[in-house]
Parts: C-alpha cells; structure tokens; sequence
C-alpha cells in the first residue's frame, strides 16, 4: 500500500473512532435530569457498540481499499427517581420482551396440549 494511502487510511479510521467515542458516552447512558412537583427524574439506559475497520491490498485487477464503521444499540432500563432527599429505582417495562415471552409460553403450550390430544386417541 502507498504511503498516500495509509495516511487516508489512518485519517478515516480515526475519524470512525471519533464518531463512535461520541456516541458511546455516559450522556448516551443517564440522560438530562429533569424536575415536576418536587421530583427529579433522571433517565438511564443501556448502550452497546461495536467498531471495526479493515483494509485490502490491491492486485492487478482489484483497487486497494479501506473502510470502517461502527454500530450503536440503546434500549431505556429505567430511571432515578429523587424525592424528598430519596432515591429509588424505578425499572422500565420492557413490553417487547413481556409479549415475546409470552408468544413463547403460549406456543410451547399449544405443543403439550396437542401432544396430550394425540396420545388419547391412539389409546382410545
């Protein structure tokens, strides 16, 4: 790979850290506090991420190339809740999960039942 090439590289590379180190902070996890009748609420979630980078060497036929990127997950977990000098923790529902466990247990169910249902007729 050319020198010229390298220092693209490392450039883009960097600026695809900077972007992620942006994104991937504490402000991301708490989010701004905020007051009504005496109590603060301060909102907090859970953040993941992931970056990767890459290059390839040029051939006869094929251009050198480079790239990177990253990838940034945030789900609400629940908020802080300050009242009267106390705090306490009040969890988000996570209804996305509740519904699909819920399809889960029903479908598992069906199965037994049915399953229930055939061995009676075989026997009867």
């Amino acid at each position: 790979m050319h020198r010229a090439s390298e220092g693209m590289l490392r450039m883009e590379l960097d600026e695809v850290m900077t972007g992620a180190r942006d994104v991937m902070t504490v402000k991301r996890v708490y989010g701004e506090p905020y007051e009504k009748d005496g109590v603060t609420i301060i909102p907090a979630a859970s953040v993941r991420g992931g970056v990767g980078g890459g290059e390839g060497e040029g051939g006869e036929s094929t251009p050198a190339g480079a790239g990177g990127g990253y990838g940034v997950s945030a789900r609400p977990v629940g908020a802080y809740q300050i009242k009267d000098g106390q705090v306490t923790w009040v969890p988000a529902a996570d209804t996305t999960r509740v519904i699909m466990l819920g399809q889960v247990v029903a479908i598992v169910a069906l199965l037994v039942i049915r399953s229930l249902f055939r061995r009676r007729r075989r026997r009867g």
